[in-house]
């Protein structure tokens, strides 16, 4: 006999398993009510009205999800995208007296660098030469202060942090699987007897898309547009690559680059002045929180993707909804969903005795925040990471290039030393 085909429960637990479906939700979380206020910031320095910054939202949404959708689908792996923080707060504070228009032309510009930079292959060259225990560092220095944000809540707002924390712990006992879902549900039980949700903030909204043709000024493309770019690459798609890396999925680089760039440069003239590989919120969705087999962990992007396009549509709803959520339950939820993406990170980062001390250099650098000419920790992290591994490998050669010194006179029985 024929295997009866799966019934329709076990077709929808496959699609959507629910730390898949957490992971993505929680990701989402993370990633809109960290840095939304940015997006809006940017689009009223370009000029945007209402309309306008709902638009901004509604392109951004839909090209997250067709980029986190499609490429997990692709390759199979958990592709999460996101805008680009840094280049929102770049906009923020460079826009001021330049049109919607040119504003437009410089995206539109920035997104066509980004897929020269997939179409050459450039990046993924440059991306093959960092080791793994410095992209693990990188990852590690990336995520730290969500781990130590779960802990610093509790300081103000324990009654909703330490049953988050507490319930995540019980539940890696009973039901590992769902331990993050199980925190989440919690916190949000602790956070309404807490009284720390705001709901007259919530206001309903939904987005239309406005478009604006773009203005191309050399001066605007310069100015705006190549830094945008660089923003862009060097602070989330180089710890984006890594945090796939680390977490051992081997995703080709230059047609994921190709790919984001181009819906990019589509999306553009709608507002969607920057998407990017994601980092923060990718390390939610590729740790074992997220699915416990590895090779259905893609699910998580695929839903991180589906949450993202309903911000887009709603807008101005989901954030002032996010806005109304309490703080402490967002930080808290999202240390205890990437406190095993921390601990593997460490691990790989250390677990090589001649990459140790760059690792260490790596971890520190990008785990400080330093932003110099604009670009974030990240790049500068790996940048002092890989100069410490020249610097150490450099000693190890000239030490084992050394020449050996003669020896006058060796005595039977006497264990002959053969370098240093």
């Amino acid at each position: 006999m024929s295997p009866s085909p799966p019934s329709p429960l076990a077709r929808i637990r496959a699609l959507a398993p629910p730390s898949a479906v957490a992971a993505g939700l929680i990701a989402v979380l993370v990633g809109v009510t960290s840095s939304a206020a940015l997006v809006f910031t940017a689009a009223r320095a370009a000029g945007a009205d209402a309309r306008e910054t709902s638009s901004w939202m509604l392109a951004i949404g839909v090209g997250i999800a067709v980029t986190c959708v499609g490429l997990s689908l692709r390759f199979r792996a958990p592709v999460v995208t996101a805008w680009s923080t840094p280049g929102a707060a770049l906009l923020a504070t460079s826009l001021s007296g330049v049109s919607m228009a040119q504003a437009v032309g410089a995206f539109v510009f920035s997104a066509v660098l980004m897929v020269v930079s997939g179409v050459t292959g450039w990046f993924a060259k440059a991306m093959d030469r960092i080791p793994v225990p410095l992209a693990s560092a990188l990852l590690a220095g990336v995520l730290l202060h969500f781990g130590t944000n779960l802990f610093a809540e509790m300081n103000g707002s324990f009654a909703i942090a330490f049953p988050v924390f507490a319930l995540y712990l019980l539940a890696r006992r009973l039901l590992p699987r769902y331990a993050v879902l199980v925190a989440l549900g919690g916190g949000v039980v602790a956070s309404v007897l807490a009284g720390g949700w705001h709901l007259e903030k919530v206001r309903l909204s939904l987005a239309h898309p406005v478009f604006t043709a773009p203005e191309f000024d050399w001066k605007v493309l310069v100015s705006v547009g190549v830094p945008l770019f660089v923003v862009t690459m060097a602070s989330q798609n180089m710890p984006g690559v890594a945090v796939l890396r680390g977490s051992g999925y081997e995703v080709p680089i230059s047609p994921m680059m190709t790919w984001i760039g181009a819906v990019t440069a589509v999306l553009a003239p709608f507002g969607a002045f920057g998407l990017n590989l994601a980092a923060i919120t990718a390390a939610i969705c590729t740790g074992e929180e997220a699915h416990p087999d590895r090779a259905k962990r893609y699910l998580a992007a695929v839903w991180s993707g589906v949450f993202y396009l309903c911000v887009g549509l709603l807008g101005a709803t989901v954030v002032s909804l996010l806005a109304a959520m309490p703080h402490a339950l967002i930080m808290a939820v999202a240390g205890v969903g990437l406190l095993a993406t921390i601990e593997a990170s460490l691990a790989a980062a250390l677990s090589d005795a001649t990459a140790r001390e760059a690792a260490a250099v790596t971890f520190l650098a990008t785990a400080s925040g330093v932003t110099l000419l604009g670009i974030g920790s990240a790049f500068w992290g790996l940048l002092a990471g890989v100069l410490t591994s020249l610097v150490a490998s450099v000693g190890r050669r000239r030490k084992a290039t050394a020449p050996v010194p003669a020896q006058a006179e060796v005595s039977p029985g006497t264990p002959q030393r053969t370098g240093a």
